[in-house]
């Protein structure tokens, strides 16, 4: 096996310390908010966003004039995208059915779907106002049947971003609050003197919403690990340098650590690729951003076999990848670690990103081991439950538990058993000994 780097970023020793350095931060803050409730947060928002007012909440009025600044035409894009996304979370949730089966006669066992009672949802705007990040979390929810959505975004240009506060609304978001960063998620799960906790947050953010999200967890539900942008692009001589360099800086622009590798087996178009990333660099409005990026976490690895390939691209398991080879489907296959796949030249990440209806929270650093993205599944909770009808079934099924407790030493564990198996058995177990 041959895999050679023609550029690496950042080690993973010095990520870890960057990690380090930002989980200490986020604890802190985290226990600020905790003890001093909105005093903690105004602080914040005044310190990190230079944003201030008597409640963050925004009012139904302040809502509607907001919405009134967005032109027709970007109101229109808006509900097209949203319909794109509701459409595809309401067949995701149509597959999702509740059951009930009789497994023996007498015995009846089930699940239900319910949905999660509160939802905190995390809308990025502070560099990028996400407005398509409202349609992924709030307007999902809404399809899941979550009962309670509140939502936060951060101010852009010291205001409410009117199109973000517009596709939360049309998502139906219940409760809007302009807050941003660790303020904002520690706020929504940790709760105020003004603002009751969630039972669940979601959203993408930077590393610091991120680490937040999962200090979090336990104390309340989290989507996901959806940490800073990740792209990696999967390509052979069946695409160009120029295509695969957009793909990759179209991501990189996120912010200053969005990882960013081109997996190929093709060494001319990793050199071109090298070559085009250089050239767009010069052109691109945002390349102060995407540099950085590029700089410190971009890398180009050179496989000989397509194998070889899909090892690296598991191995990495990045939250985006961009498949455009003679063999895509292959690759959809094969594939088993990864955020989502965007399959062919014709597609991209910013279709995902924007517009097509698949959800862009999606999975960050190797969590698509164990992790899919946020979908309408994410907002539900699938209890089961049981029920015994029959004489005849509580006095058998009885006698098997009662006998697998003491197995296992549960005396009283078999007495719960023992119990039907004496009242609608008519077996005379003596306590602490197994039914027949």
């Amino acid at each position: 096996m041959t895999i050679t780097h023609l550029k690496s970023g950042k080690t993973e020793a010095d990520r870890a310390e960057d990690d380090a350095k930002t989980a200490a931060v986020v604890a802190a803050t985290l226990k600020d908010i905790e003890t001093r409730g909105d005093a903690a947060v105004r602080e914040l928002a005044n310190k990190f966003d230079g944003y201030d007012r008597d409640s963050y909440r925004l009012t139904q009025d302040e809502i509607d004039a907001l919405i009134a600044k967005v032109s027709p035409r970007d109101l229109e894009d808006i509900k097209f995208a949203q319909t794109q996304v509701v459409n595809f979370a309401q067949a995701q949730r149509d597959s999702m059915l509740d059951i009930e089966v009789e497994t023996m006669p007498g015995v009846i066992l089930g699940h239900k779907n319910i949905p999660v009672q509160s939802v905190g949802c995390y809308v990025p705007g502070g560099k990028f106002p996400m407005v398509a990040s409202a349609h992924m979390s709030v307007a999902t929810a809404k399809v899941a049947g979550v009962p309670r959505i509140i939502a936060c975004t951060p101010p852009f240009n010291g205001e409410p971003n009117p199109a973000v506060i517009a596709a939360m609304h049309l998502g139906g978001a219940h409760e809007i609050y302009v807050l941003g960063g660790i303020q904002a998620v520690g706020a929504m799960a940790l709760g105020t003197e003004t603002i009751d906790p969630v039972h669940l947050l979601v959203g993408p953010g930077n590393a610091f919403v991120a680490e937040a999200k999962r200090q979090l967890f336990g104390r309340v539900g989290i989507d996901l690990f959806a940490g800073p942008t990740e792209t990696m692009v999967i390509a052979d001589e069946t695409v160009d340098a120029e295509m695969c360099a957009t793909d990759l800086l179209g991501q990189a622009e996120h912010g200053y650590n969005s990882p960013a590798v081109l997996v190929t087996n093709s060494r001319k178009l990793a050199e071109g690729t090298l070559s085009e990333i250089d050239r767009i660099l010069d052109i691109l409005p945002t390349a102060g951003t995407a540099k950085v990026s590029w700089d410190d976490y971009g890398e180009v690895i050179l496989c000989d076999t397509y194998d070889e390939m899909l090892a690296v691209a598991d191995d990495i398991a990045s939250e985006h990848v961009q498949v455009m080879t003679d063999r895509d489907d292959w690759f959809l296959e094969n594939m088993t670690c990864y955020g989502a796949l965007f399959l062919g030249a014709r597609t991209n990440v910013a279709n995902g990103d924007k517009v097509i209806g698949t959800n862009h929270t999606l999975p960050t650093k190797k969590a698509g081991r164990y992790t899919g993205g946020l979908w309408v599944g994410k907002y539900l909770k699938t209890h089961s439950y049981q029920k015994v009808t029959t004489d005849e079934a509580a006095a058998k099924i009885g006698a098997y538990g009662s006998r697998l407790c003491l197995l296992e030493g549960f005396v009283g564990h078999a007495e719960q058993c023992n119990l039907r198996v004496r009242r609608y058995g008519g077996q005379n177990v003596p306590y602490g000994e197994a039914a027949e």
